[in-house]
């Protein structure tokens, strides 16, 4: 793992690893013996259940109790499930520690997917009152889990994890990429990383630094990150979090470092946090990051935050009782600067050598049909036929509506009855976008049943509103354009 230590010795990943396995303890191996009734109380932190399916502390039990159910456990309980890792080692590494009269969990050992494993930090709900150290290593979050679900999982050669943490986004990058390269600022998260791998029987490239400054000169074909992105006056004091970059520039300083970092072709997707200030388009802000790279972008709004819920958000995340001092500061800060709120979102940036990227900023805050990295894949990949084609291009083609598209209609009841006020275009799949449209749009859409190019079908509509073709055919392209990019019609092949 390029001279990065682990946290055991590869003969004791090895032990571990044929603990965990011996005794199944998988996500569903853990399923299986606690049965669904008790399996949904865990999702909702409401262990009883779980702790009655596993009294017996039978090793699978034992490690439930112990990982998951965060229990103080007898040590020849937890000796007997670690075996053939001998509870030294365990202690050596910080696995478990003392506590009462038992043993409790030292680090977080939770088992991921199908078969992984993924070692981390204890977090701090389960610590209560306990602070989060400087070099805390975090576990699978909610923020882990929007990026894991918003990677475009094709087939590459080399990718790229930026502050990888305990190494959860290189696990998933290992699946479809040839070479997995993982960096961090903490000597501390490379280690739980380079454990991770190992205990998985994975082979990373990893590198200490400081975001893009490990890999200077080096190019990828898929880049990743989860970096520290929360928006502050530049205070550092947990490096999970903080990047030492004031407000939101950490986002910024990502997406001028995308054109040296990607291949030919290549993607980019981070995670950010960007500010609302009075008086300014937030979308029209974060589009200036994008300025002068030449890449095709596309950023999306998941969350906004006002600056109160923002801080105390983050001030309870690490644990401990919460400074209102630090909190009145944080928040002077904000005000100093104008800023009324704090969005959340995934940038997904493509090198793709055109002259004319496509800059798109985007709020998407209903829920959307997973997986959403499919769906980024896909809009480049609309954005690449789109680019090739002018308005006769586009006129020819023969398009097909959305499966399951929706219109919704309001309408107010009038002396001569109901008059429609109101049209909306609703997709029920993929991000489902909804939007309100025109007559022409309604005409446009409802006649895209791939038999007819659309030149022809603006010809009956040209003769049906009394214009001509080329009036009807400038005021279309871009129309259309807007609707192949959100997927709301599709061309038909052929």
């Amino acid at each position: 793992m390029d001279g990065h230590d682990m946290l055991l010795s590869p003969a004791g990943v090895d032990a571990l690893r044929t603990a965990l396995t011996r005794a199944g303890y998988t996500s569903d191996g853990i399923a299986a013996r606690l049965g669904p009734q008790a399996t949904a109380g865990v999702a909702r932190n409401d262990f009883r259940a779980a702790l009655r399916a596993t009294e017996d502390r039978d090793p699978l039990g034992t490690l439930i109790r112990l990982f998951v159910g965060e229990q103080v456990e007898p040590e020849e309980a937890v000796a007997a499930a670690l075996a053939p890792l001998p509870l030294a080692d365990a202690f050596a590494a910080g696995l478990v520690e003392r506590y009462g009269d038992g043993l409790r969990m030292g680090l977080d050992l939770e088992p991921y997917g199908t078969d992984w494993w993924v070692l981390s930090d204890v977090p701090a709900s389960a610590r209560p009152g306990r602070p989060l150290p400087a070099e805390h290593v975090l576990g699978i979050g909610g923020a882990t889990q929007t990026l894991v679900g918003a990677t475009v999982r094709r087939p590459v050669e080399t990718a790229l994890d930026l502050g990888t943490g305990s190494g959860v986004q290189a696990l998933h990058l290992s699946t479809h990429a040839r070479r997995v390269t993982a960096t961090d600022l903490s000597e501390r998260a490379l280690r739980f990383a380079a454990t991770t791998a190992a205990l998985n029987g994975q082979d990373w490239e990893l590198l200490r630094g400081d975001l893009v400054a490990p890999v200077a000169g080096r190019r990828f074909d898929l880049v990743v990150s989860n970096p520290p992105f929360v928006v502050g006056p530049g205070t550092t004091t947990h490096v999970y979090r903080d990047s030492g970059r004031v407000g939101d520039a950490v986002g910024a300083e990502l997406a001028a470092a995308a054109p040296g970092l990607l291949t030919e072709g290549g993607t980019m997707q981070y995670l950010a946090n960007w500010v609302h200030v009075a008086g300014e388009d937030w979308g029209d802000r974060v589009a200036g990051w994008f300025a002068g790279t030449g890449l095709d972008a596309w950023v999306l709004q998941r969350e906004v935050a006002d600056p109160m819920a923002y801080v105390n958000l983050w001030l309870a995340d690490v644990g401990g009782t919460v400074d209102p001092q630090r909190a009145a500061a944080w928040l002077d800060w904000f005000d100093a600067h104008k800023i009324e709120a704090v969005g959340f979102g995934i940038v997904s940036l493509r090198r793709g050598g055109h002259d004319d990227p496509v800059v798109r900023v985007e709020d998407l805050r209903q829920r959307v049909e997973p997986p959403l990295g499919d769906r980024i894949a896909d809009w480049f990949d609309r954005q690449d036929w789109l680019r090739v084609r002018d308005t006769d291009g586009l006129l020819a083609q023969r398009y097909r509506a959305a499966d399951g598209l929706q219109l919704r209609q309001e309408a107010t009841m009038g002396d001569e009855g109901w008059a429609v006020d109101r049209q909306v275009l609703v997709m029920p799949h993929g991000l489902r976008w909804s939007e309100e449209i025109d007559p022409l749009v309604l005409a446009l859409v409802g006649g895209a049943d791939g038999k007819l190019p659309l030149r022809d079908q603006l010809a009956l509509l040209a003769a049906a509103h009394d214009v001509t073709v080329d009036e009807l055919a400038e005021a279309a392209g871009p129309i259309v354009a807007h609707l192949v990019e959100r997927g709301v019609i599709e061309p038909v092949a052929g």
